[in-house]
């Protein structure tokens, strides 16, 4: 935790405006290389963008059509990288895709999977095969027409928890993390920025002295250029919302689905939090307040329309229990298609003759986050001297040291461990916290040592955990965004949540910045 008064001024090497995947990514890389790194979030962790996304580690099929191929390579490289930093939040799926014929040519289709295959320098992932979808697990959701079909390798991952644990790793290194902080404006001072920070809850001010500024705002990206530093600039954002809905389980095994639209795009399902399946995503211009997107009942039809084109039962709006939506800040290259935007990152670096370094991010995917963070230093190396090497190639995330990255051992020893765990429990645990799970699981010899459930299978010590180092303040902090609870609990359980909460944080305040 922080030891800084809030009218000290905090001095820093860089000072990173938003707690998303590309800020948290940037303040791990940084912290790591012993700069001092002060990173602020005007919400929660990936409360925004980064806990909205289809939940994958893929390298983009389809934006090989786009001719994307730095992105896809550089992508599909990470895939490898991120599953041994994060072997309990990141783990491989394969992704079946039936042919369908009236959309595009099967020699498209193999030669797109073949580059696929080969072109990121796959190691541990399976390869390519071809499916008869008549006579296999995976054919049976679908209809009868679909008859062949493809299936590959990606990966998936715990969108919003990968955010936290770079933030904690990042924190672990020296750096220091405020949520539900603004930055209210920041102004050059020579060869230094000052910006002043308030805090959201009870309005206190904390100046900021930094050599760099680092605008990783995502959707904010071109508001806070304009209003945290009073520039009149053309906006260089174009806002794309994608909409995902989530319904009972569709669908036996754990492969995902890809299906072609008719409209050129691609639909996802994926098997998700063990009982239901997850279906997305849009494409839509978006043009209002980031912070109040949400689905719309023609994105609904949207998706339950497309995947009803190959399922043989389609999913009917009623049957939904959950649907999100987020907006991707994509670097406006002026395509005419949404879809067609292009999803790679992009750096505008502002240095004027003595002045402080601004660096501003555009776009990017939760994929290449890693590679961004050493890119975004790599520009700033010349204001950095004798700035490290890279590190975080070769480095776990916190919980993700498992020997040998194997997650089925680790959960097999986490259970033999506390034999007291239900099954259920003991894999929600490995899941989310891997080797973290020590934290609030050591010397507990039963469930009444975990404190009183809260709601589903939310007992107190994991909820004590979550407000305690990873800077969880609300009920949906803890539900939605660290984990997926919100889709299994009562109301009652909220609502029980909800006052353990009020009560915990109004007798030992929690500052900002966690333990």
């Amino acid at each position: 935790m922080t030891d800084q008064a809030p009218g000290d001024v905090l001095e820093a090497d860089l000072l990173i405006v938003g707690g998303g995947i590309n800020g948290a990514g940037i303040a791990r890389d940084a912290a790591g290389r012993g700069l001092k790194v002060v990173m602020c979030e005007q919400a929660d962790l990936a409360q925004a963008t980064s806990s909205s996304s289809s939940k994958l580690i893929h390298g983009g099929l389809r934006y090989l059509e786009m001719y994307e191929f730095r992105l896809v390579r550089e992508a599909l490289a990470e895939r490898e990288v991120l599953l041994r930093a994060a072997p309990h939040i990141i783990w491989p799926l394969r992704f079946v895709l039936p042919h369908n014929k009236r959309l595009r040519p099967r020699w498209m289709i193999r030669l797109g999977l073949f580059l696929y295959d080969h072109i990121g320098g796959r190691r541990t992932l399976p390869g390519t095969k071809s499916l008869d979808l008549t006579s296999s697990l995976q054919g049976a959701p679908l209809k009868s027409d679909m008859t062949r079909g493809f299936e590959y390798s990606d990966c998936w991952v715990e969108d919003s928890r990968l955010v936290v644990l770079n933030a904690k790793d990042a924190e672990e290194r020296g750096a220091t993390i405020l949520v539900r902080t603004r930055c209210v404006d920041a102004r050059r001072d020579g060869d230094h920025w000052v910006a002043t920070l308030s805090d959201k809850a009870t309005g206190a001010q904390q100046t900021v002295r930094a050599r760099i500024l680092v605008n990783a705002a995502g959707p904010w990206v071109d508001r806070f250029l304009r209003h945290g530093l009073g520039r009149n600039e053309q906006a260089h954002l174009k806002l794309v919302k994608g909409s995902h809905i989530i319904v009972p389980k569709l669908y036996e095994g754990e492969h995902a689905y890809i299906l072609q639209n008719d409209d050129k795009r691609v639909i996802f399902a994926i098997p998700y939090e063990r009982h239901f399946t997850l279906i997305g995503t849009t494409d839509l211009v978006y043009d209002g307040d980031p912070a109040q997107v949400a689905i719309s009942d023609d994105e609904i039809a949207y998706l339950c329309k497309a995947v009803g084109t190959y399922f043989g039962t389609a999913p009917e709006p009623d049957q939904i229990v959950r649907t999100y939506a987020g907006v991707r800040p994509l670097y406006d290259d002026h395509a005419a298609n949404p879809s067609a935007v292009t999803r790679d990152y992009v750096f505008d670096v502002e240095a004027p003759e003595g002045g402080a370094p601004l660096l501003s991010i555009y776009g990017g995917k939760i994929t290449t986050y890693r590679k961004l963070a050493e890119h975004a230093l790599e520009k700033l190396k010349p204001f950095l001297p004798n700035l490290p090497e890279t590190w975080t190639a070769k480095e776990a995330l916190p919980g993700g040291d498992l020997p040998n990255a194997d997650f089925d051992s680790f959960l097999a020893s986490l259970k033999a461990k506390h034999p007291f765990l239900p099954d259920d429990l003991a894999w929600r645990y490995a899941r989310h916290y891997g080797t973290l799970s020590d934290t609030f699981l050591d010397g507990v010899t039963d469930l009444d040592g975990l404190g009183a459930l809260l709601g589903a299978d939310l007992y107190e010590a994991e909820a004590e955990y979550l407000v305690t180092h990873e800077w969880a303040r609300t009920a949906d902090d803890i539900l939605w965004r660290r984990t997926k609870l919100d889709l299994m609990i009562e109301p009652e359980g909220r609502q029980r949540l909800e006052a353990w909460l009020e009560s915990r944080l109004a007798e030992q305040p929690v500052a900002a910045a966690a333990v």
